[in-house]
């Protein structure tokens, strides 16, 4: 069974770039046809999709984050990284990482989900 965890800093200065890493095990980042996402949830709110990168190495991102959102992989290690630029207060939310075979996510009704990190942004 095909685990993901989270791991990066829980608090970040505003401008500052905000990178967090999902390792996985029980499975291979580039398995057919899984696409891998990052997910945000921001205190009160609901989820918002931020961005995935398929078991092809294609990217995708939001539209409304798509100029502050990298999302890279390291196959040799397993894993995938998110970076997010320019950070605010608003940023601030409960960061997971996901797969699923739909490249947008936006209910927990289906894929494998890590636990979630905690990132606040604040000086």
């Amino acid at each position: 069974q095909v685990q993901l965890q989270e791991s990066g800093p829980g608090l970040v200065k505003p401008s500052q770039t905000l990178s967090l890493t999902c390792t996985v095990s029980g499975g291979s980042i580039t398995t057919k046809y899984y696409y891998w996402s990052w997910i945000r949830q921001p205190p009160g709110k609901g989820l918002e999709w931020m961005g995935a990168i398929a078991y092809s190495g294609n990217t995708y991102y939001s539209p409304s984050l798509k100029s502050r959102t990298s999302i890279s992989r390291d196959t040799s290690k397993n894993h995938f990284t998110l970076h997010l630029s320019s950070v605010t207060p608003e940023d601030t939310a409960v960061y997971y990482c996901v797969r699923d075979t739909r490249v947008v996510v936006t209910t927990r009704d289906f894929g494998s989900w890590g636990q979630g990190t905690q990132v606040t942004v604040s000086s």
